[in-house]
């Protein structure tokens, strides 16, 4: 069992053997007691993020699955500046920060949901570096949180962008070494419970996996994200324009009549500048 870094590690490793090398640049470490449960496990966080209902599914809205359609749609750095002018200059956030924001309220809206609904934000952490000490180089497991923010429909989509800005921060910061021994713990004592689906957007940031730089003999790629697509969950894939610039490639999968929404909600986010998108 791996993770995004983990699986680049491993590939790097193979581009470098395939290259001549007759050992790793990083040595793979496996030492999987680092995340293990405590002896006497003591859950401390609520970790909203996993279903407590053992007796069914959860309630709520499920987004159809059937006549489902994905586009890929590109954010240049003049997208995010332009989103960047919603939210006060004091308030610092990430490129992830913003953009995930953005995406989570614009598909909200599209979706036309209960205005009482509550809606999720689960955002994959990498936490090798929350760890004292960190993580050794070269582990390759599965080390991932899973935080979460949560809204009704109606204050996330009725907000400015700042609303939703500050809850992804909010969510991020969860990710701690006590936050995740407290997950281990409850994966232990309650029988790996699902994470909450319903309702849910998952965002995954792939940027700085270094996916892009792994060689097997022919040079970096061009291009690297999944194979496959699923309706809810968004990887942030990196890419490249024909001058070098960096821009960010975002999956998004949703019924047809919700993605036009999306497309117009988008559009309308960024007036000054045009999105960029195609049909998977």
């Amino acid at each position: 069992m791996g993770d995004g870094t983990g699986l680049s590690q491993f590939m790097t490793a193979i581009g470098e053997i395939a290259r001549g090398a007759l050992v790793p640049s990083t040595p793979p470490v496996w030492e999987r007691h680092l995340l293990s449960a405590r002896d006497s496990p003591l859950i401390t966080y609520q970790h909203e993020e996993y279903s407590h209902n053992t007796s069914g599914p959860e309630n709520g809205t499920i987004i159809p699955t059937d006549n489902l359609v994905c586009c890929s749609f590109l954010f240049r750095q003049s997208h995010i500046s332009s989103l960047r002018r919603f939210v006060p200059h004091n308030l610092r956030c990430s490129t992830f920060d913003i953009l995930s924001a953005c995406l989570w309220r614009c598909r909200t809206k599209a979706l036309e949901l209960d205005p009482n609904e509550d809606v999720r934000l689960i955002c994959i952490v990498n936490a090798r570096f929350k760890f004292n000490p960190p993580l050794p180089l070269g582990y390759y497991g599965n080390a991932l949180g899973f935080p979460m923010a949560s809204s009704s429909v109606g204050k996330l989509t009725q907000n400015p962008l700042e609303y939703a800005l500050k809850l992804v921060k909010q969510a991020k910061t969860k990710v701690t070494e006590e936050y995740m021994k407290s997950t281990m713990d409850l994966l232990v004592t309650r029988g790996r419970p699902n994470v909450k689906l319903a309702r849910s957007y998952i965002v995954s940031d792939l940027t700085r996996a270094q996916f892009k730089e792994i060689d097997f003999g022919w040079g970096e790629a061009v291009l690297v994200g999944p194979e496959t697509f699923w309706e809810l969950i968004s990887f942030y894939i990196p890419s490249k324009n024909k001058k070098g610039d960096d821009e960010i490639i975002v999956p998004v999968c949703l019924p047809a009549s919700a993605m036009k929404n999306f497309v117009k909600e988008l559009e309308d986010m960024l007036k000054d500048e045009p999105t960029v998108h195609a049909d998977i």
